[in-house]
């Protein structure tokens, strides 16, 4: 492709295809462009481009457009006839805001302006693409956007797939290096204050964090640092930038094949060193000569005899030293760090420093001028000369000399000649910029080498900082370098920009015509080719006596006819040089700096370099003379040409920094200085070349998706969504110059989707506006009906109401009527009633006269008949004691004969012997108590008879005495008795007097003491109110108090547990860098070895793989294995491959070993329950007689033939396994059909007969023990007068009392059948009726049971026939479902679908055959077992008919107690020789697969581990103990090391490192572990060793391994988490496809990129689910893995979102929403709801929810405000501000609104931080879970070739 060289740039090379594509529209679509409310850009002087509105349609040929402003200014837009000059149209709002430009559907001048405004004003937005540009505006504040999270988000990713950002063309560029092997470049560019520097930086810190160094050179570390000595040296403050770099530079990273960073090189270009020496106002010199003034008063620095930065010439010439919010001190000491790191010794920094203040001290030595004015002098005593020379070690004669003088030299002589103070002074000055720039290069040179390597370059990527155009009033020759520079790098940048152009359309193969655009080569000639500016320049240098004038005069005359060469009118010394951006004017006088003299001992001629050693690291080579004559311009432009070299080998990346201000105010947008840097960057040459061609584009199936409404219903039928969219193409677009198919787009011209947009617009629009119409017409209809249905109510309320009235009217008449009769009829009723009355009074009265007489006649009567009675009573009660008194004395004379007779004959019995004999038996004793009794008597009889006659004396005494006063009294009665009255009244008088008196005093004193209890009371009650007061008071401060010390206890715990997490987050960080850090020393340690095996080859070293884990529970209970030992040994012994046990039998197998276990526990517990009832019986009946002993001696019995049973149990399993062995071997044979079934007859054949004969001896033995105790009961029979058949009797075999009636019942028929024999005939007596009736219970009962048995047979066989039938239900159910969705399947898909359903058919029949194996076992085991029982039984039985015949005469019933053998079992312990420790290690640790224990118990190894431990332990062999511990830890890590990304791997050996060390803990000893321990365990607990130390080197062993798992399940999850959560379409057809730049474009996209799903997501998760569930790892570890899972996935969503504006709007919400349920779903269905994974998912939950709020008013900003508070303030604000409407009708966030949700919520104390950190890590927690598993219980497999652990 060729391309041609315009005049000029201007506005017209955009314009006109602007206008182009304007006026097509215009011809073409005239309904759509030339009506009113057109919206276009007009030029404005301030804005530059100002937006309107057309107020009146346009015609063809109307001289201007009536225009409306957006301030509502109606204006008159003048249009050229002649040229047809249409102004340019404005892009849709929906369009406003993108991310890249090239995806504006009218690609101009003033639609990029405005886009960029909006983004960087609105938005915040410093970033925009621009093709393949990054426009980069600078914020002048600093931004959050930098950090390392914000790296990690832009790893790997696609560069249109995020944000526009300068880590994202880092990305893109690291990505193509390790993509395409070529090297890349990024060229940052831009005028001073832009922030190319900061751009750059940025960059490398980029490719510094994510191409870290392999190895431990920390090169990275290196590269970034050169950074801050690059700008101490060669940066400055200027008026336009406070950090502006003044030098140019390429930095070169090295890349090795693995894509580390190895190295690096520097290369600058065009120091300016002018700034050495002068500063204009309000500019600064370097940094390091501010930063070393700063550090003069540290010790190090006081022979530089610096002072501060006022007091030196060349740092005060600018003005304010100072930079506000800079430190230079702090600044320093981070230069200073960097040189360290750098290697720059401290002898080399302290020379560097030396050097840099000798040129401030030369800048400030006084120069004095002679009268003469032809020479000048320095004073000898000039301090900083003195200091100058002292610090660079030259003489001080020789300098003051040379300063002043120089020297020529001729062919025949040499002349000293002095100089004039402006010579002497640009010497000086020429000697400071010399000194400065060979410091400059040798610091360059220096870091060059820190950063260099030995090892090869693979690739590098170069990144360019370097200055953009710039134009002064008044240019030096270092401008029109800089200028030069930028004119062949915009070369490079067209030429690059034209051939990606041309690249995608080769690509896409469509036809493509040759683009015009801006050659700027001439002007490039005009600088750098023959006879050229600087070869004009060059060869004036080398004239003996050139001057500026001769030079111009050249120029002129060489170049007077170029386009790019033009002459000022008013000099003859200047020149304007015309560049792509704009004009340069140059005044020839300004060239010193390429002639750059300086004092010397000879002329040289101009661009000599100065004669002044100084002394540098080694000797420069010496150069030839040619090369030395070399001026600074032709240095330039070779290495400017060595520049644009490696430049055209790379794939190119830009960077273009724009300045919105020249007032540094942040956020602030200039258009007018922002469209000038917009035309001098080459962005709008980006846009005229885009906008020449086909600049939007569309992929196929976003254009279907996007426009598919404008499809016809009978061409949506077709799956070819190419054919669709040419179809719709070719109809909504007539001219097919506007449009292009591709391979893969299609292409549009410029203003094509614009229409498309008005046509889909104007859809939606008649589609809303149908809806709206049928809405309204149904809203209409419904209010037709509504107020039908009022009328038709109101007219039944007033019918009702007129015919409710007339009801009311009839009923009131006939009321009327019915009061009248009432009224009438009670008149006539009150008369009949007084005549009734009164008739009824006067019979009243009448009758009571009646009546009264009859009562006092029955009165009288009554009385009458009382009377009667009393007298009749008296005389009966007379004659009966008449009566009884005869019958008395009769009695009494009959009772007294009687008496006298029986005495009589008492008294003849008494003088009888044997009466005597019976009554003397006691009565000694009842003689002594009576002769006692009658003691007693007569000594109260004595003492009463004492007090008697004492009491009789004295009752005489007193009858005397009163005798005496009576008669005394009579006598003296008659005479004294009126006197003696009259004492007795005074005297009562007196006394009441006294008596009055007393009591006034007593009611004073009352009344006194009641007026002191009064106020007492008062002042109590005065008090009490105080101190209750008092009291509230302190009740309140105490409750307070209580309260305060509450909240400050709680938020001491909070703080406590929030500390302690820290801590341990802090203590697992620090074991993952310790891993780490063992990781690096055993990758060195491993290539250190192999770089000693094999000279000469290096191999690479391997990825790191941190041991990054903490877990626990990785056993399962007994409650799950107990008896299941049967199953798990067969399955070891027959083998996993006969096995061929998959985990879903493996569950099922668990399931039936619960089953089986807690239905032994169940009958265990019966039994013990049975035991302790009979216990408890047995005490309670037990006689107190001698039959006690039987009774013991039959528990005795009990007990020991329970022993020996358990004992022969233990036999028999023994023999059940070997049995089992031996079965599952004829199992695997193929004869094994024919030999079961005959075993099996075999074994109920002796089954039967060994029935038979029990049954034969248990009736031998129940008539021996009649017999024996019809015996016993015989002797004591005599002595009782009758049989007593009540007797209890403890029977021997019988625990149960027998009731009489039953007995007698029995006893009758067992006479009966037997009453012939004499043996029977005692049995009524001696209670052997009891045993025969207890024998017949038992065989009732026996019968009972076998009845029972077969009923529950029965009704187990109904259940397991309807289980069945159940199960083929779900089973046909199943089928059907699976049937349907396979039929929605793929062809490919129901293959392997249906190879799924067939393996997992054969599963479960192969589960079932080993079900029925198991039960037939089962059966066998059970049949043997029996048979051995009743073997035992019947010897016992034999034995015990023995020993009863031997000892029949024993009263105590004795039994046989057989003797039990203690049999030597397994103690738990594995015993094995040290010499096979590394076997051990091998075979358990080393080369185990998680795969070969499959079917077993979970976590074996570790079990097994802690038995060879225990016998260590047991044996005290600590050196073994601790060297199988070492072993095993190191074989871990080495697994571990091998496999860094094996997730099963990981998860086994997670599980097995926690089980062994619960088992440490458990078997430790100590109390606190062993709570939940049984006896058994107890006994297997280390006796010898405390392992505290190793407990903690495993639990840092399992942090490792869980940090390991979680990073390789992040690995695996991560790249599906964005694709899934965001990009995939969830719900059909919700998300909406907005157009796409230049970014989307197919070369940036890495072919074959997976989109992944959310089942994808979802498959992975179950994946890891199964693996940690079948490896036996602990559902609380499993928890926390997945809540640290969940929390990635929110993380990465969040951050992407947050990143993407594509992302942000309300569809995606919607999208979120749902895959967000559905992971919760899955969470429920998993049972981990519980783990806190949902309150991890919180932010991004909330954040989708903010993205389907309104976003208003300012109710909608509380509710938000409310609502997201898992959100900080910046993460709202920026989803706000990234919110993108995917259709016209919805609306933008306004900025008023955002900055109402940053009012409210400024009070918040968020974190600065952006983005979340994916990378964080939630402490991993490890409760204690004992194992409920004995170590005896555990069996070794086969499998794992463990033959030398021999069991102890």
């Amino acid at each position: 492709m060729c391309a041609r060289g315009f005049k000029s740039w201007g506005r017209p090379c955009v314009g006109g295809d602007a206008f182009h594509s304007w006026k097509l529209c215009f011809v073409s679509e005239s309904l759509v462009f030339i009506f009113q409310y057109t919206r276009v850009w007009i030029p404005d002087p301030e804005e530059v481009w100002r937006s309107a509105e057309l107020t009146k349609d346009y015609k063809e040929g109307d001289r201007c457009l009536q225009l409306r402003l957006e301030d509502e200014t109606v204006r008159e837009y003048p249009i050229n006839v002649q040229s047809n000059q249409l102004p340019f149209l404005r892009n849709p709002d929906i369009l406003v805001g993108e991310n890249d430009l090239t995806a504006l559907s009218y690609l101009h001048e003033p639609a990029v302006l405005h886009n960029l405004k909006v983004r960087f004003l609105e938005s915040n937005h410093i970033y925009t693409y621009c093709g393949i540009v990054l426009v980069a505006i600078n914020p002048y504040e600093q931004l959050p956007i930098y950090g390392q999270d914000v790296i990690y988000a832009y790893s790997g990713q696609n560069m249109g797939d995020m944000d526009p950002h300068i880590f994202a063309v880092a990305e893109e560029a690291y990505k193509q290096m390790a993509r395409d092997e070529k090297n890349q470049s990024i060229i940052v560019s831009g005028e001073s204050g832009a922030g190319k520097t900061v751009s750059a930086k940025y960059a490398m810190r980029y490719f510094a964090t994510v191409g870290g160094s392999a190895s431990d050179t920390n090169i990275e570390e290196k590269v970034l640092a050169s950074s801050p000595i690059m700008e101490a040296i060669g940066n400055a403050k200027t008026t336009r930038n406070d950090n502006s770099s003044r030098f140019g530079k390429y930095i070169q990273i090295g890349f090795d094949k693995r894509y580390h960073i190895i190295g690096a090189n520097m290369r600058t270009y065009l120091l300016e060193k002018s700034r050495v020496v002068f500063q204009a106002d309000d500019e600064r010199n370097y940094h390091i000569f501010y930063q070393l003034c700063a550090a003069a008063s540290l010790p190090e620095f006081k022979e530089l005899a610096l002072t501060c930065a006022e007091d030196f010439f060349y740092t005060s010439q600018g003005g304010d030293t100072c930079i506000e919010g800079v430190d230079d001190a702090e600044d320093f000491e981070k230069t200073r760090q960097a040189f360290t790191l750098l290697g720059v010794r401290e002898s080399h920094q302290i020379s560097i420093f030396k050097i840099i203040a000798s040129i401030l001290h030369l800048g400030s030595v006084e120069i004095q001028a002679e009268r003469d004015g032809e020479s000048c002098s320095i004073s000898p005593q000039d301090e900083h000369l003195g200091n100058f020379c002292r610090l660079l070690g030259v003489e001080h004669s020789q300098m003051e000399h040379w300063l002043c003088h120089r020297k020529l030299v001729t062919t025949s002589e040499t002349y000293v000649k002095t100089m004039s103070l402006q010579q002497v002074v640009n010497a000086r000055n020429a000697l400071a910029k010399h000194i400065y720039a060979q410091l400059f290069s040798w610091i360059v040179e220096h870091i060059n080498k820190a950063l260099h390597t030995s090892l090869k370059q693979h690739s590098f990527i170069g990144v360019l900082d370097i200055y953009g155009f710039e134009t002064f009033e008044v240019n030096s020759f270092e401008q029109f370098c800089i200028n030069y520079a930028n004119e062949k790098l915009q070369q490079q940048f067209n030429s690059h920009v034209f051939k990606l152009e041309q690249e995608e359309y080769m690509k896409e193969q469509i036809p493509w015509t040759l683009i015009d655009f801006y050659d700027n080569q001439p002007c490039i000639d005009l600088i750098e080719a023959k006879l050229g500016i600087l070869d004009l320049l060059d060869e004036e240098c080398k004239v003996p006596k050139g001057t500026d004038q001769n030079w111009a005069q050249k120029l002129y005359d060489r170049h007077s006819g170029s386009q790019h060469f033009q002459k000022p009118r008013m000099s003859n010394t200047a020149f304007i040089v015309v560049h792509f951006a704009d004009k340069f004017p140059l005044v020839s006088d300004l060239f010193h700096d390429d002639k750059d003299p300086a004092p010397a001992t000879t002329a040289v001629g101009k661009g000599s370099s100065s004669k002044i050693n100084i002394r540098s690291a080694r000797p420069p080579l010496k150069a030839s003379n040619k090369e030395h004559k070399k001026t600074v311009g032709h240095q330039f432009r070779t290495s400017l040409h060595l520049l644009m070299e490696t430049l055209n080998a790379t794939t190119p990346h830009y960077v273009r920094c724009i300045k919105p201000n020249d007032e540094k105010l942040p956020f602030h947008f200039d258009p007018k200085r922002a469209v000038q840097q917009l035309r001098a960057c080459g962005v709008l040459e980006t846009i005229r070349i885009s906008a020449a061609g086909y600049p939007s584009r569309w992929a196929y199936h976003d254009f279907f998706n996007r426009y598919r409404v404008l499809v016809a219903k009978r061409e949506l039928a077709n799956t070819d969504k190419k054919a669709v969219c040419k179809a719709v193409l070719q109809d909504l677009l007539k001219d097919p110059d506007k449009f292009q198919f591709g391979r893969t787009k299609i292409f549009f011209r410029a203003g094509q989707v614009a229409y498309l947009e008005k046509l889909r617009a104007d859809k939606f629009r008649a589609a809303t506006i149908m809806i709206q119409k049928t809405v309204r017409g149904w809203l209409q209809k419904v209010k037709y009906r509504r107020l039908k249905g009022a009328t038709l109510t109101l007219q039944r309320y007033c019918r009702g109401y007129l015919a409710r009235r007339l009801a009311e009217h009839l009923r009131r008449t006939r009321a009327a009527v019915v009061l009248q009769k009432q009224y009438r009829m009670r008149r006539a009723r009150l008369a009949y009633q007084r005549v009734r009355r009164a008739a009824i009074v006067i019979q009243a009265f009448a009758r009571a006269m009646f009546v009264r007489r009859i009562y006092r006649q029955v009165l009288m009567e009554h009385k009458a008949t009382v009377i009667q009675k009393h007298v009749r009573g008296w005389r009966a009660r007379r004659r009966f004691l008449q009566l009884r008194a005869a019958a008395i004395v009769m009695q009494c004379a009959f009772r007294r004969l009687k008496a006298k007779r029986e005495l009589k004959a008492l008294k003849i019995e008494a003088r009888s012997a044997e009466h005597l004999k019976r009554l003397n038996v006691g009565m000694e004793n009842k003689v002594v108590q009576l002769q006692r009794k009658i003691d007693d008597q007569n000594k109260e009889f004595k003492t009463l008879s004492e007090q008697l006659s004492a009491v009789t004396s004295t009752h005489a005494m007193e009858v005397e005495k009163l005798k005496r006063e009576l008669a005394r009294y009579q006598q003296s009665q008659d005479g004294d008795a009126s006197l003696q009255l009259q004492e007795e009244v005074q005297s009562l008088r007196t006394e009441l007097q006294r008596a009055h008196s007393e009591r006034r005093v007593l009611e004073d004193a009352h009344s006194r003491e009641k007026d002191q209890l009064r106020k007492r009371v008062a002042d109590l009650e005065q008090e009490n109110a105080l101190l209750k007061d008092e009291k509230e008071q302190l009740n309140n401060q105490i409750l307070g108090q209580s309260r305060d010390e509450a909240a400050q206890s709680s938020m001491k715990e909070n703080l406590m547990k929030k500390e302690l997490e820290e801590e341990r987050a802090r203590y697992q960080n620090l074991v993952k860098e310790f891993s780490r850090l063992e990781q690096r020393y055993d990758n060195l340690r491993d290539e250190v070895a192999v770089i000693k095996q094999t000279p000469g080859h290096r191999r690479n070293p391997s990825n790191q793989s941190s041991l990054e884990s903490d877990s626990n529970y990785p056993s399962i209970s007994t409650s799950e294995i107990g008896d299941t030992e049967d199953a798990l040994q067969q399955v070891e012994e027959v083998g996993l491959e006969k096995a061929a046990m998959d985990m879903t039998v493996f569950l099922k197998l668990q399931k039936r070993v619960r089953e089986l276990e807690q239905e032994r526990k169940k009958l265990q517990g019966q039994l013990e329950k049975r035991e302790q009832q009979d216990s408890r019986k047995n005490q309670a009946e037990q006689p107190k007689n001698d039959l006690d002993l039987d009774q013991d001696a039959d528990l005795a019995y009990n007990s020991l033939k329970r022993q020996e049973l358990e004992s022969e149990n233990k036999r028999l399993k023994n023999d059940l396994n070997e049995l089992r062995k031996a079965v599952a071997d004829h199992a695997t044979q193929d004869d094994a059909t024919h030999s079961s079934p005959d075993g099996y007859s075999l074994l109920l054949n002796q089954l039967r007969l060994a029935n038979e004969e029990l049954e034969v001896r248990k009736e031998e033995v129940l008539i021996l023990r009649t017999q024996i105790v019809s015996a016993d009961q015989r002797r004591l029979a005599g002595k009782n007068a009758e049989p007593n058949i009540n007797a209890r009797t403890s029977w021997p075999n019988s625990e149960k009392h027998v009731d009489q009636e039953d007995a007698i019942e029995a006893y009758h028929g067992v006479c009966q059948t037997n009453s012939k024999t004499e043996d029977w005939g005692y049995l009524n007596e001696d209670g052997e009726l009891g045993l025969a009736y207890q024998g017949l219970k038992q065989v009732a009962r026996l019968l009972e049971a076998q009845l029972q048995a077969q009923s529950l047979e029965h009704e187990a066989a109904v259940e397991q026939l309807q289980a069945q039938v159940e199960a083929l239900k779900e089973e046909l159910d199943r089928q059907q479902q699976t049937f349907s969705q396979t039929l929605l399947l793929s062809p490919e898909a129901q293959v392997e679908f249906g190879v799924q359903q067939e393996m997992s058919r054969l599963t479960n029949e192969n589960l079932d055959f080993k079900e029925l194996v198991e039960k037939l076992e089962k059966n066998e085991r059970k049949l043997k077992k029996q048979l051995k029982i009743y073997m035992k039984k019947v010897q016992d039985l034999e034995a015990a008919q023995a020993l009863a015949q031997s000892d029949r005469r024993r009263h105590e019933l004795t039994r046989q107690v057989t003797v039990q053998r203690k049999e030597k079992d397994f103690q738990g312990m594995l015993e094995y020789h040290k010499e096979d420790e590394a076997a051990l290690i091998r075979n358990l640790v080393t080369d185990l697969k998680p795969q070969t224990l499959l079917g077993t118990v979970p976590c074996l190894p570790a079990y097994i581990l802690y038995m060879c431990i225990r016998h260590a332990d047991y044996t005290n062999d600590d050196l073994k103990v601790h060297s199988l511990l070492t072993s095993t830890i190191n074989g871990i890590k080495k697994v571990l090391k091998k496999h860094n990304d094996d997730f099963e791997m990981t998860t086994f050996w997670l599980s097995n490192t926690c089980r062994l060390l619960h088992c440490l803990k458990q078997y430790s000893g100590d109390e606190g572990f062993m709570t939940q321990n049984t006896a058994k365990q107890n006994e297997h607990c280390l006796k010898n060793f405390d392992l505290t130390e190793y407990r903690q080197v495993l639990s840092d062993l399992s942090i490792q391994i869980y940090q390991q798992l979680i990073k390789i399940a992040e690995g695996l999850l991560q790249p599906m988490i964005v694709s899934a959560m965001l990009e995939n379409e969830s719900i059909q057809g919700l998300s909406g496809v907005k157009p796409t730049g230049y970014r989307k474009r197919s070369s940036s996209m890495a072919d074959g990129d997976n989109a992944y799903c959310l089942e994808a997501v979802i498959r992975q998760m179950n994946s890891f689910h199964t693996v940690m569930c079948d490896q036996g790892l602990d559902p609380e570890i499993i928890q926390q893995v997945f809540k640290q899972l969940f929390y990635m996935i929110s993380a990465v969503t969040l951050n992407n979102l947050l990143l993407r504006k594509d992302a942000c709007s309300w569809s995606t919400g919607m999208q979120l929403r749902y895959n967000i349920s559905q992971l919760e779903e899955w969470l429920r269905g998993r049972n981990l709801h519980q783990s806190g994974a949902v309150q991890t998912m919180e932010p991004l939950i909330q954040a989708a929810q903010l993205l389907q709020l309104k976003k208003k008013t300012q109710e909608d900003a509380e509710a938000i405000c409310s609502l997201c508070t898992a959100l900080s303030t910046q993460q709202i604000v920026k989803i706000l501000n990234l919110y993108t409407p995917l259709n016209e009708f919805e609306e933008r966030v306004t900025v008023a609104f955002i900055r109402t949700i940053q009012a409210q919520l400024q009070e918040r104390n968020d974190p600065q931080q952006l983005l979340l950190d994916f990378k964080h890590m939630f402490p991993v927690l490890f409760p204690f879970n004992p194992s409920s598993l004995t170590m005896d219980s555990i069996h070794i497999p086969a499998c794992l070739n463990l033959e030398f652990l021999n069991e102890v």
